[in-house]
């Protein structure tokens, strides 16, 4: 019986303890004005122009609609990047889930993963043994393995010629984003022609 006497005044000073941490009821707060902050003040003081502070649209703005915005074109320019070394592929593990740039993998489309290539740029990866090449986007982060510097979907291996081999040496060169735009629209003709 002794021991169980500590345990419940423990139990009742914890409990009158925490009935003092409940916050006012609705009723105190319905009466008081609403808070404001420096940081709030701050935040609405430089709202981007366009908008007022509390991020409607201003009068001047209200005629842009999203019909007139223009596509976002530039991207990352790594044309002075260049690489040598043992790609991979992945294929259908990792087919619809999400990539480090926040798109999910598909792995019919020309993409690949590098570990340190800005997210959305592009590079010509060749295939040193039969110099095919193709052009990817980089999406996603990796290879995780060691001695590998690239890995492409399962597209981008078809066309490369190591979708049986798994590795390859190849060479990856940085594109601009027009040189990007050019060689994929090259590469599209020459498929098309091929079929």
């Amino acid at each position: 019986m002794k021991s169980r006497l500590p345990r419940l005044g423990s139990l009742l000073a914890f409990f009158a303890l925490a009935g003092c941490a409940v916050p006012h009821g609705p009723a105190d707060q319905a009466n008081a004005s609403p808070m404001r902050t420096q940081g709030a003040l701050a935040n609405a003081a430089s709202a981007p122009l366009g908008y007022d502070a509390l991020g409607k649209p201003t009068a001047a703005d209200s005629k842009a609609s999203l019909a007139d915005a223009k596509p976002l074109e530039a991207g990352p320019d790594v044309s002075d990047f260049h690489q040598s070394g043992r790609a991979s592929w992945y294929g259908m593990k990792f087919h619809g889930r999400k990539t480090a740039s926040g798109e999910r993998y598909d792995m019919n489309a020309l993409t690949a993963a590098h570990k340190t290539l800005p997210l959305a740029s592009y590079v010509r990866v060749t295939n040193t043994t039969n110099n095919k090449s193709v052009v990817v986007k980089i999406n996603d982060r990796g290879p995780y393995v060691r001695g590998r510097i690239i890995d492409v979907s399962y597209a981008a291996a078809r066309l490369l010629g190591l979708r049986k081999a798994g590795t390859a040496s190849v060479k990856i060169e940085g594109l601009s984003q027009q040189e990007a735009k050019t060689e994929q629209a090259e590469m599209l003709a020459d498929n098309s022609l091929n079929k």
